[in-house]
């Protein structure tokens, strides 16, 4: 059947159900997933990702995986190891042609298996090894042609296997899965089987199976016995174009439900089908007009077991009135039957009726037969009796999705055993006093809809058993919920038009005694900043039992601090579409038991809020859409239990601001940013798009103050050093620099020395230059001086004429006198001749005095004084009358190319201090 080909998925859905109740413990951050904790372990959500493999990031104590809608193109053995505490895998929709023997070897807990809509073609024989506790294995929308005999031998308890839309020819395929001990279901619907009959079994077999589905199938010839199937209760031929041999009145005895919704049976087949069942309970017969229309519904009445008739998506004249005769029923479904009017009389015999479904139908008023569905006794006062199963009556009434205008009347009488009201969905416009007076045992009551336009004072009077209530008011009420002292969950939507002015003059006293409620829902539409009225304090100060909370669009600004001063109860918290800019965080403090809290769509900007509130049992936080750009991770300190946090679609700035959080996110160990790795920059342009968790934050751990000490340090000691460099040492420098510059430019070219010693004088020395020194060095000894006032080159920098010459000349001569030391000129010249001595480590400098001046008086010449205590000199006062020898001995210095202990031994030594 249609409706049954998605049960192995709501099967899913029901499995993950059991495990949403939250479990505050652990979780953390998962790349291609979600995970939750749940009282049953890990729950991952690894859907829809675009995988082409098993992500190797899966906590080996998950209890449920779901890889559904990915791109998994085979299953290896390594991408399961050690998940033994798995229960539920889900590998739906994938590309998985492969799965390597011993893939689940470990999955020693797993459950429910889910691989339909892969390419899996053969079953091999240790497809299941390991799969000793399997319960549910779908296979379903495969290309399967092949099941070894020895597949389910390690699956003994496999209860449920779903094969579906597979290349299965033949049904000797599926005997191992019949053979199965403990099989409850099995459903091979649109395989390639040309027949399904009990002789093509093997004449000893006698399987388990309860529910066959043979839904959407077509085949020439279906048969079946109870030999082979002693225990079949359940067929679905959906959909199937077959012919059904009944081989024996017996065959059928044990089937309580049938489903032959739009089978391509003729109509004595199903005739003949409908009268050899003794024992069916559940019979479906949706879209199945033509049949229908020739009075199948009369074969079908007369079975007396008969209690579950569904009948809907049948759209022929009159159904209802064909059903006068199953007086026996106790749920009917007419839902989608295009039923515009239900005639007197038609299910009026109904006395056993419980469920009724008339849903998105053209119904205008509510059907005089309903009135007539309770117990003969309308004098019961006391609710007690609302409490004994045995009191026959309807329970359930489901009418949305009609034409119903009005109720009128007709609930304040009846049905006095409903319990479940379905009127959501329709265009009613008025709920007026009383409506709902005779519905005692009423727990649940949807009457959401866009048209209501009013509704009156006391509308619901007499639901003192109601427990859960859906409706939608107007902006303008006078109804309030002064009786409904047993009332837990309140679900209200407001919506208005452009046209609404001014906010209802009671809504202040509306929801006052609901000591009951637990869970309060508030949704407004048609408002663009908030409804024109918030919710008032002293309202939910009379819910001091309240555990829930949800507001949606219902403030136009944050709620005042002190709204949930009387609900210290309160666990889960919602505020969306509302403008949370400016929250305050007292309005935390009275509510520290909070544990789930829901702010998307709120506006926030900053969650600093977060740093002064105490929220000790928090776990779960959605920030999800808002205008959040940067997080300081310390915010979460506040939150210890904190192990789910949500914050899609977000502004985010990719810099150094976020660099704290970002490193939170990937290393701590209990809060869980769900698809952290999926967040997004929003700025600066330049990071458009980028995953926040792939910004590089390396660079930002540098202590910015730190660094700008030590900026700032350097560059003042630069300009300190700058300063006493330009100040003491500019000239040495200099010279320095001119003779690096010096140097590297003759050994480039190789130039050989001009002269023989450059003479360093001061000019009130220059008679004894001229007189005695040039005619002997020159004129005798011949050789090439160098002479500033003869051989300096016009026109050129002083300094220049200077360099060349001390480093054109093997040697320097420094002619000492009173006057040269205090000649700025002889200095330099000296300073230049000392650096070229400290360049080359030649001995190229000769001193010569012409006076004696005691080393003392050389202390404000430091250059000078450093000199003559570490050189030898010439000392013309000293030579006297033998200036023979003075010449000589300065001949000797001038012709060696390198210091030598002779020469030394020639000189004169320094004068002592």
């Amino acid at each position: 059947m249609a409706a049954d080909r998605g049960s192995a998925w709501h099967l899913l859905l029901s499995s993950l159900g059991l495990l949403v109740h939250l479990d505050a413990t652990f979780s953390y951050l998962l790349k291609n997933c979600t995970s939750d904790r749940s009282l049953a372990g890990e729950v991952l959500d690894c859907s829809g990702r675009g995988l082409v493999t098993v992500p190797d990031d899966i906590p080996a104590d998950a209890c449920s995986v779901n890889l559904m809608c990915n791109l998994l193109g085979q299953i290896n053995k390594k991408d399961f190891g050690k998940m033994s505490q798995l229960k539920i895998l889900c590998l739906t929709d994938n590309h998985i042609a492969h799965v390597d023997d011993g893939s689940f070897v470990h999955m020693v807990s797993l459950t429910n298996l889910y691989m339909g809509q892969n390419n899996l073609t053969n079953l091999t024989a240790n497809l299941l090894q390991g799969l000793s506790n399997l319960r549910l294995l779908d296979l379903r929308k495969n290309k399967i042609q092949f099941i070894h005999g020895s597949t389910f031998k390690f699956s003994s308890v496999l209860q449920t296997v779903l094969l579906d839309d597979n290349h299965l020819r033949q049904v000797a395929d599926i005997i191992p899965v019949l053979q199965l001990p403990l099989l409850h279901r099995i459903s091979v619907g649109e395989n390639w089987f040309s027949s399904f009959q009990s002789e093509d079994f093997p004449a000893n077999m006698s399987s388990s199976l309860k529910v066959l589905d043979m839904s959407y199938s077509n085949i020439d010839k279906f048969s079946i016995t109870r030999r082979a199937f002693p225990h079949l209760q359940t067929i679905d031929l959906s959909l199937a174009t077959l012919k059904w041999d009944i081989p024996d009145e017996t065959s059928l005895r044990n089937i309580i439900r049938l489903h032959l919704s739009h089978t391509k049976l003729s109509f004595k087949e199903i005739q003949k089908v409908l009268q050899s069942t003794d024992s069916l309970v559940h019979l479906r017969l949706n879209s199945m007009d033509r049949w229908i229309k020739r009075g199948l519904m009369v074969t079908a009445c007369r079975i007396p077991t008969l209690q579950v008739l569904e009948l809907y998506y049948n759209h022929g004249p009159n159904l209802s009135a064909q059903l006068a005769n199953c007086s026996h029923l106790r749920e009917l479904d007419l839902s989608d039957t295009h039923m515009m009017l239900m005639p007197k009389g038609s299910i009026q015999s109904m006395k056993l009726l419980q469920n009724l479904k008339l849903k998105a139908n053209f119904l205008k008023k509510v059907p005089d037969d309903i009135r007539k569905l309770y117990l003969s006794s309308n004098h019961i006062t006391n609710l007690n009796w609302c409490t004994f199963e045995s009191l026959t009556g309807l329970k359930i009434l489901d009418l949305s999705l009609n034409q119903l205008w009005e109720l009128g009347d007709v609930f304040q009488t009846g049905p006095q055993k409903l319990e479940f009201l379905y009127l959501n969905d329709n265009p009613l416009a008025i709920l007026e006093k009383r409506s709902f007076k005779g519905l005692k045992c009423l727990k649940y009551l949807d009457v959401v809809t866009k048209t209501i336009s009013r509704v009156t004072q006391r509308a619901f009077d007499g639901l003192n058993n109601l427990r859960a209530l859906r409706v939608s008011f107007p902006c303008y009420f006078d109804s309030d919920f002064r009786h409904l002292q047993r009332l837990e969950n309140l679900t209200l939507y407001f919506s208005v038009d452009g046209s609404f002015q001014s906010p209802p003059t009671n809504h202040h006293r509306a929801f006052f005694h609901l000591n009951s409620l637990k869970m309060f829902t508030f949704i407004c539409s048609g408002f663009h900043h908030g409804m024109p009225f918030d919710v008032p304090m002293e309202q939910l100060q009379a819910m001091r039992h309240l555990e829930d909370f949800t507001a949606e669009n219902a403030y136009i600004s944050a709620p005042d601090p002190s709204t949930f001063q009387a609900n210290p109860r309160l666990k889960r918290l919602t505020f969306g579409k509302t403008d949370l800019s400016d929250l305050d965080p007292e309005l935390f403090r009275p509510i520290p038991d909070l544990q789930v809290l829901d702010l998307s769509n709120s506006q926030i900007k900053s969650l600093d809020f977060l740093k002064l509130v105490e929220l000790p049992a928090l776990t779960h936080l959605t920030l999800s859409n808002n205008e959040i750009t940067v997080i300081n991770e310390t915010v979460f300190q506040s939150l210890p239990a904190l192990v789910y946090l949500k914050l899609d679609n977000n502004p985010f700035t990719c810099d150094c601001s976020n660099a704290g959080f970002i490193q939170w996110v990937k290393n701590n160990n209990q809060t869980q940013v769900v698809n952290g790795y999926q967040l997004t920059c929003s700025f600066p342009v330049a990071e458009q798009g980028n995953r926040l968790l792939n910004f590089d934050i390396q660079s930002c751990w540098m202590d910015l103050s730190f660094l700008c000490f030590l900026c700032s340090t350097g560059l003042v000691t630069l300009t300190l050093l700058t300063s006493f460099i330009f100040h003491f040492l500019r000239w040495s420098t200099f010279y320095l620099l001119l003779a690096f510059l010096y140097d590297s430019r003759k050994k480039k070219k190789g130039t050989a020395h001009l002269y023989d010693a450059f003479v360093s004088y001061n000019v009130h020395d220059e008679a004894w230059v001229y007189h005695e020194m040039l005619p002997v060095l020159e004129g005798e000894q011949g050789w090439r001086l160098c002479l500033h006032h003869r051989d300096f080159q016009p026109g050129r920098p002083i300094m220049e004429n200077i360099t060349d010459a001390i480093y054109g000349s093997r040697k320097t001569i420094c002619v000492i006198s009173r006057r040269y030391l205090q000649s700025e000129w002889c200095s330099r010249e000296i300073q230049v001749a000392s650096f070229r001595l400290f360049d080359e480590q030649k001995d190229v400098l000769v001193l010569l005095f012409l006076e004696d001046i005691p080393a003392r008086q050389l202390s404000p010449f430091h250059r000078m004084r450093k000199l003559v205590k570490r050189r030898t000199y010439l000392s013309w006062p000293q030579a006297g009358r033998h200036h023979g020898v003075f010449w000589q001995n300065l001949r000797r210095v001038i012709d060696q190319t390198h210091k030598s202990a002779s020469a030394d031994q020639l000189l004169q030594r320094p004068p002592a201090d």
